[in-house]
């Protein structure tokens, strides 16, 4: 358990189950309060426009879809976030290039170590 994530509650935005799964376990473990998923650029824009999260972990690609859109709903809201990716060298538009990120497959010790940095 983190006590710095304990209690917090965090969007994981990702697209592919198996590793939706790791994180989702990876955050329980932490003692996260709310683990909620969105596997959809239009499911997480909607989630961030109705709900409140403390950080969140994106995909930069869902389902062949850029996540652009979800990172602008995610700064214009004011959430915290990193990126996961499966990309070996991603491209970074202006404005994220200073955001974490996590190059897929990652350990669960690379997440906490991001999120805690992200919540410092």
């Amino acid at each position: 358990m983190s006590e710095l994530l304990s209690g917090r509650r965090i969007l994981v935005v990702e697209d592919e189950m198996l590793i939706l799964m790791m994180v989702e376990g990876i955050l329980e473990d932490l003692g996260c309060r709310s683990v909620t998923s969105a596997a959809t650029v239009k499911k997480a824009v909607s989630l961030i426009e109705s709900e409140f999260f403390d950080a969140a972990t994106l995909d930069m690609n869902l389902g062949g879809d850029d996540s652009s859109s979800v990172a602008d709903a995610l700064l214009k809201s004011g959430v915290p976030f990193i990126f996961c990716t499966g990309n070996d060298r991603p491209e970074m538009r202006e404005g994220f290039r200073d955001h974490i990120v996590l190059n897929k497959p990652f350990r669960d010790a690379d997440l906490t170590t991001a999120l805690t940095q992200l919540l410092t």
